[in-house]
């Protein structure tokens, strides 16, 4: 199992972090991706990984809820950041669009998303996009950059069939979590295709968005890659297949998305 996208170095794991790895490479995680989300998260997530230096992975990136009135002097330190560890990183991210609670730096955040989309388009390096009640401008920032080679993933999905097919069209991938274990989701049935063709598995990587979205039966906890068996007996059942095999095909995609030896 690969972990394409977990937020470790988050303070909720600063504790037990050497056990709470062990604890994941025992259960059969063979890498963890790390995104940050601003400048400073930068920092803490270039250091967890310079612990872990075969086995966490850093990205780099401004999230857009934390584009504010500074956003720019923010971009300009993660830009140096970014340049200054390109071989360390396996992406930019999290980046994106978020519109959930506020749209007071809307302007900000589309600024900060096209020139991340930038920086990784010259750098050659995928990104990892947060979309949250933001779909049509997203997306259509991702079309425009995918038309020019841009690779990533969709982070955290969980859209209709309609968005799906439009994400699949730009070459993008979709990162699986939490979500479709929850009893009210509808993913499964989105991925399924509810009578119409089902998403490629070719197309899903696996991730948990920890310390976020723990799977049922461990919603409400702390979440840990190692619950990721959880997300993938859900998607054997649903695409009709074993664990094994959803196990193996997504662990292939993220290593040919994020260029994983």
């Amino acid at each position: 199992m690969i972990d394409t996208h977990a937020h470790i170095d988050d303070e909720q794991y600063a504790d037990d972090i050497d056990s709470f790895i062990l604890n994941q490479q025992q259960a059969g995680v063979s890498r963890i991706l790390v995104p940050a989300t601003n400048a400073d998260s930068c920092l803490s997530v270039l250091s967890l990984c310079a612990r872990y230096p075969d086995y966490c992975v850093p990205a780099l990136g401004l999230h857009p809820e934390d584009v504010s009135d500074d956003y720019l002097t923010q971009l300009q330190t993660i830009h140096s950041l970014i340049l200054c560890h390109r071989d360390r990183l396996c992406a930019i991210g999290e980046i994106g669009l978020d519109y959930h609670f506020s749209t007071l730096y809307k302007e900000q955040q589309l600024d900060a998303f096209r020139q991340q989309m930038q920086w990784a388009l010259d750098l050659d390096l995928p990104v990892m996009i947060h979309s949250r009640d933001a779909t049509d401008d997203c997306l259509r920032i991702v079309e425009e950059y995918a038309a020019q080679g841009l690779r990533g993933v969709m982070h955290c999905f969980s859209g209709s069939y309609e968005t799906a097919q439009r994400i699949l069209r730009t070459g993008f991938f979709m990162g699986i979590g939490g979500v479709i274990t929850f009893k009210n989701a509808h993913l499964a049935l989105t991925l399924s295709g509810n009578g119409r063709p089902p998403i490629p598995l070719e197309r899903l990587v696996l991730e948990t968005d920890s310390p976020y979205m723990a799977p049922v039966p461990h919603r409400g906890q702390r979440n840990e890659s190692r619950y990721l068996t959880h997300v993938i007996d859900v998607l054997a059942h649903t695409y009709n297949t074993t664990p094994d095999l959803i196990n193996r095909i997504t662990t292939n995609n993220a290593r040919q998305l994020f260029h994983l030896s």
